[in-house]
């Protein structure tokens, strides 16, 4: 048998890149990191105004109407995508008021230029930007001189690397870009997916094209053809089913059913050849008609492929067909074997040997990062959780201090310490501060005005009940929503779990309820000692009060002194101690204004609660110093109490 002809180097599409519409980055951003970042010194805002000029130059680099080389554009691009990267890890851009809203990224669609979409969606600029970097490589490998040199070889790694950014945008962006709205089709999964497919078949392409220059074995070249048609036969699949249907030209169908039947046959081809080797003339027939056979069937649906694609396939078939008729005249000559029916033979091996080029390997690692004076979004809520437990430390030991100074308050009142003090020491008439309040008593009505005032409480309870119970039902309300979402968008759905955002409410929630129990049993109590000491209480109707009240008895100072001195000292030292609370809130606030995690917590790459158990230490001290206070004032009071 000769020499089979050497296959003429085959035709190869390239993808349009998607085009933008020109934008403001700057300024957005600039107004949000101003008035969210207020912190931050000096160093970090010339650091980010460096990294806004460079991301706002970088933009501007994809919208310039000359056209630089391909290289070039792809440079700008794999710069571009980290810079968006850093954007979408630390600046919320949405319709949210409280977000980045003014920012709109459009973009026109590489198939239909005519279309556009339009989202406040960073992720959507990320997967236009992802898809223009597969169709850079796809037109790198297109320019290639594949007859020359390493041409071939750079064309496969262009083509695999179109791939590799094809299944990112599919698997990443691709759905992230969806969340936001509107998308072009050309970004969806669907058509994201179909281009892979069909930058892996040019890539394998290029291994069977190398095969043949360097003469290798046909089984070996049979095998990487039949990988080829698989390629190119799953790109087609899709490229048929909706949407992709009813968005690409008719070309794109002809092109790729054509390329399927070529290398379907070109895998038989070679396997004929093989057979023929190994004079296995009968199945050497069988597999050069079920070569024929993929060409002739797909001959009438090649209407719009390109004239040489169809040049190509003519050749192949005209190939197929002298060696058929070769093949059988020796048969009917000389071997005599039976040729097997055609649907009696398996389909053929293949052998794939090109997969995706991992997209993050394409980066420029070299290019400095962006915002690094600004912690991402996941380091931000790290701190954001560190702040809200330093302030819980501060709310509950203000709290404690605060307690044990209205008990202290509470306690003395009731005893009437200080007025007792003052009328031994000043004089026989009623304290100053006792006959103010008697008096105040009077103004609402003396003792029958209490009923009043306590069901004032009361009303003031139920509209405070009626609060917190809509407070957590408008809680368990999101709760439901955010199973309901993540039941039916599984891992699409990224925001974290409701639970874990609603925790300090929750904990809010349950404190307030616990302060209303506490003040309804306080009120409880106040409405029946009230009522058990209602006719004494009758005493404050009468003005001038003084004119009932009993004469008071001169005091022996027999012993007095030394008691009222007591008495007065453990005043003085309880006034100290409650007059601490304000020194405790200086140093709690002047610890927190100097506690500055966020470099360790963008230098951890464990847990983030290995550093707060660590770094919270720092506020122990205040907390066994508020310990001891209350304990002292508590010892006091049970000393004057006895």
């Amino acid at each position: 048998m000769a020499a089979p002809p050497s296959i003429p180097y085959g035709v190869m599409l390239a993808i349009h890149d998607k085009s933008p519409t020109e934008i403001d980055l700057c300024k957005p951003l600039n107004t949000y990191i101003t008035a969210i970042y207020k912190t931050l010194p000096p160093s970090s805002s010339s650091n980010f105004s460096s990294d806004l000029d460079r991301i706002t130059d970088l933009r501007c680099s994809l919208t310039q109407v000359s056209t630089p080389s391909l290289p070039a554009r792809r440079d700008v691009l794999l710069s571009y995508f980290p810079a968006l990267t850093a954007i979408s890890e630390r600046f919320p851009i949405s319709k949210d008021r409280s977000h980045i809203n003014t920012l709109v990224f459009t973009w026109y669609d590489a198939f239909k230029p005519g279309k556009r979409a339009s989202q406040h969606n960073v992720h959507f600029e990320m997967a236009a930007v992802v898809f223009n970097v597969g169709a850079v490589y796809s037109q790198i490998g297109l320019g290639e001189d594949r007859c020359e040199g390493d041409g071939l070889k750079l064309a496969c790694n262009a083509f695999m690397c179109a791939a590799g950014a094809f299944a990112y945008l599919r698997d990443n962006e691709s759905v992230k870009a969806g969340l936001g709205g509107g998308v072009t089709v050309d970004i969806g999964v669907e058509s994201a997916g179909m281009l892979e497919r069909l930058m892996l078949a040019q890539a394998q392409e290029c291994f069977f094209e190398k095969a043949i220059k360097d003469g290798k074995p046909p089984s070996l070249c049979s095998k990487i053809a039949r990988q080829v048609s698989i390629y190119y036969e799953e790109a087609y699949s899709a490229l048929i089913a909706p949407p992709l249907n009813q968005h690409f030209d008719r070309t794109w169908t002809a092109h790729l059913q054509l390329k399927t039947a070529q290398f379907n046959a070109e895998a038989c081809y070679r396997t004929s050849i093989d057979l023929h080797e190994k004079e296995n003339i009968g199945d050497e027939i069988a597999r050069l008609r079920i070569g024929i056979n993929f060409l002739t069937g797909v001959r009438r649906s090649s209407r719009g492929a390109s004239q040489s694609l169809i040049d190509v396939v003519s050749s192949l078939e005209n190939t197929l067909s002298r060696n058929l008729e070769r093949a059988v005249k020796e048969n009917e000559r000389v071997y005599l074997m039976r040729v097997r029916e055609l649907d009696s033979f398996e389909p053929l091996p293949a052998a794939p040997l090109v997969k995706p080029t991992p997209f993050k390997e394409m980066l420029n690692l070299s290019t400095p990062s962006f915002f690094a004076s600004i912690p991402p979004e996941n380091i931000a809520d790290d701190l954001s959780k560190y702040i809200e437990m330093v302030d819980e430390i501060g709310t509950s030991q203000a709290e404690k201090l605060q307690e044990v100074s209205e008990v202290v308050a509470v306690k003395l009142k009731e005893m009437n310490l200080s007025d007792s003090i003052e009328s031994l020491e000043v004089s026989y008439s009623i304290p100053l501060e006792l006959k103010k309040d008697m008096e105040a008593v009077q103004v609402i009505g003396g003792p029958s005005g209490f009923e009043a005032e306590l069901q004032q409480l009361k009303d003031l309870r139920r509209i405070d009940l009626e609060l917190l119970e809509t407070t957590k039902q408008m809680l368990q309300k999101e709760e439901n929503e955010d199973i309901d979402f993540r039941t039916k968008f599984g891992t699409q759905w990224i925001r974290p779990q409701s639970l874990t955002l609603t925790k300090n409410l929750h904990e809010k929630l349950n404190r307030f309820t616990a302060n209303l129990d506490q003040a309804a049993d306080s009120d409880a109590h106040i409405s029946a000692s009230i009522k058990d000491n209602f006719s004494s209480l009758a005493i404050l109707e009468c003005k001038p009060i003084e004119s009932v009240l009993p004469s008071m008895p001169m005091a022996s100072s027999n012993g007095n002194d030394t008691i009222v001195g007591a008495l007065k000292q453990s005043l003085s030292q309880l006034n100290t101690l409650g007059a601490q609370k304000e020194e405790f809130k200086n140093m709690f606030d002047k610890i927190k204004n100097e506690d500055d995690i966020l470099p360790k917590l963008m230098e951890n790459a464990g847990s983030y609660e290995d550093i707060f158990s660590i770094e919270l230490t720092k506020y122990d001290h205040i907390c066994e110093n508020v310990l001891q206070n209350v304990k002292t004032q508590e010892d006091l009071l049970l000393q004057i109490q006895t």
